[in-house]
């Protein structure tokens, strides 16, 4: 793909839910074993099974490998969209865009199932019902996790945008990933089976850190948006590890004995019959000291079924990590 100096000059990053939903769904609805995201796959696929979002409309739209409808990725209008701001957009597809999507799904596939020919044949009522079950997807498998995998993505892009600052665009794309080059005013992608013709695509390139694209690129060309280029983030390998105990005896004072402990206990997100039973308070005072600690925005609250999980917010993070230095 040819640059120019316009291109360069509109050359951005962003950081999309939407680019964890597909290849995260792909990876829990998989068999195959993963060395990273093993302890994530352990404690979401039974939830993700339990509400059958293993045989819904995200099933029918990702399949265990090969292509995934483009609008499902919106280009990201902002920096870091919020996944409602994501769903809107994917709302707002044209119609004849969504049925040219699923008609090259149907030439992968070989068919469209029951759901997605409802959907070809009625994009504009139907979209919403797969924008309910995304919604459904990320509060059960990514919004407890997001401010640990938001930490990672935000570090890669503070990384990369150090390194145009010392050394220039040019070598960005090279360090980006092995299958990427810059030569002559041109990025060149080695293992893309189409070319990706400047013509073809909007004016930029959007570069899309991600926790679960896999070791590979994603890529997505559909004008006038810019062209998308989603990578695999750094430091995604110790996303799961177990950090080190830290301490309480300077938060407590602060915060009461209690609540720090359920803020170290929060190191993967729990229920509150959960917390109770690690902690050995009771329900009614896990209760009352995480609505405290939600109301101060340290941690948030996301619907599992019949249960409310409970997860460190990246002010949690943060406040912890000063604590233990």
């Amino acid at each position: 793909m040819a640059f120019s100096a316009n291109d360069l000059a509109k050359v951005r990053f962003a950081i999309s839910p939407m680019w964890e939903v597909a290849p995260s769904f792909r990876l829990l609805t998989s068999d195959a074993a993963h060395p990273v995201h093993r302890p994530w796959i352990e404690q979401v696929r039974p939830r993700v099974m339990a509400v059958g979002l293993d045989r819904g409309w995200l099933a029918e739209l990702i399949g265990p490998s090969g292509y995934v409808p483009d609008f499902l990725n919106p280009a990201p209008a902002r920096p870091a969209p919020t996944p409602a701001a994501e769903c809107d957009a994917i709302l707002a597809s044209p119609a004849d865009r969504v049925r040219q999507d699923l008609d090259h799904l149907a030439r992968h596939q070989g068919h469209l199932g029951p759901r997605l020919s409802s959907l070809h044949a009625d994009p504009t009522s139907r979209l919403a019902k797969v924008t309910h079950e995304i919604g459904t997807y990320w509060e059960l498998a990514l919004a407890p996790y997001w401010a640990r995998i938001r930490a990672v993505l935000d570090a890669d892009i503070l990384h990369r945008v150090r390194t145009v600052a010392e050394h220039g665009v040019g070598h960005l794309f090279n360090d980006l990933h092995t299958s990427v080059s810059w030569d002559d005013n041109a990025l060149r992608l080695i293992r893309r089976k189409r070319s990706m013709p400047r013509q073809s695509a909007g004016a930029g390139l959007l570069l899309i850190p991600s926790a679960f694209t896999g070791p590979g690129l994603r890529t997505r060309v559909r004008p006038p948006d810019p062209p998308q280029l989603a990578y695999p983030a750094r430091g995604v390998g110790t996303l799961w590890e177990t950090r080190p105990a830290i301490g309480t005896c300077v938060l407590s004072p602060v915060l009461g004995r209690s609540r720090t402990l359920l803020l170290t206990e929060l190191e993967t997100p729990a229920s509150t019959t959960e917390l109770a039973r690690r902690t050995g308070l009771s329900p009614a005072g896990v209760s009352q000291h995480l609505t405290a600690l939600r109301d101060a925005g340290l941690v948030s609250a996301h619907r599992a079924g019949r249960s409310v999980l409970y997860a460190r917010t990246a002010a949690a993070e943060t406040l912890l990590k000063a604590s233990s230095t």
